[in-house]
């Protein structure tokens, strides 16, 4: 399931992340988190994650991903993996590759299981030409490159790249989420049925429908949870 989240950040949320990425000195190599598959086709730089800047950044967009329903909804999280920052300049890019299935809170040393990637986008759309990510399904491939401010969710089990930069500068946040549904199946059943709650309470439908509907919502969770 590929879910578009919007306005995760706001106007001042996006100034502040901008400027404390733009004056950081913490920029490394983007290789230096990639796994065998992903290093030799990864070009790009990003903010190292036990970084000040880092920090600062991860609590700013961990207190939005906190009160966002499109995203909590989309993606049921367990666990959040601590929000990274990179950037691509002119000529860089990473090629088709598959997330680990695996990675350790770089803060706590715990183990998370990543079921769900999400790229974050910073730049506006119109500051660089490129920098697509280009995510492949049962339906084809996707090409993604949203307003600044706006995510993307989807399976971490996905064959997805970043096309070269031909333009200017992406910059953008990721991260991936152990979500409370394993299954990317069973998410997207949950999904499309809150949001049909979600339209009933909008439109203050049957009463009882209501009730019974999310009756069965939270029993689905209660079976399918691992948690």
């Amino acid at each position: 399931m590929l879910v578009c989240v919007p306005n995760v950040l706001n106007a001042a949320q996006l100034v502040s992340l901008r400027e404390r990425l733009e004056r950081s000195n913490a920029w490394v190599d983007g290789r230096v988190t990639a796994g065998y598959q992903g290093a030799p086709v990864k070009f790009n730089q990003q903010i190292d994650e036990r970084s000040d800047t880092a920090i600062a950044c991860q609590r700013i967009v961990g207190a939005a991903l906190e009160v966002h329903p499109v995203f909590i909804s989309a993606v049921l999280p367990n666990e959040i993996y601590p929000p990274m920052f990179n950037r691509y300049g002119e000529g860089m890019r990473f090629g088709a590759h598959v997330d680990g299935s695996v990675r350790i809170n770089p803060h706590t040393g715990r183990k998370l299981r990543t079921d769900v990637s999400a790229t974050l986008f910073l730049s506006n759309p119109e500051d660089y030409d490129g920098g697509e990510l280009q995510i492949e399904d049962t339906y084809g491939q996707h090409s993604v490159k949203l307003a600044a401010g706006d995510m993307v969710v989807y399976p971490a089990t996905s064959l997805h790249s970043v096309s070269p930069i031909t333009r200017g500068v992406r910059t953008a946040c990721f991260f991936w989420a152990q979500s409370l549904i394993r299954d990317d199946m069973q998410r997207s059943v949950l999904h499309e049925m809150d949001n049909a709650i979600q339209r009933l309470n909008e439109t203050n439908a049957d009463e009882m429908a209501r009730r019974t509907l999310i009756g069965c919502y939270h029993n689905l969770v209660r079976q399918w949870s691992e948690t």
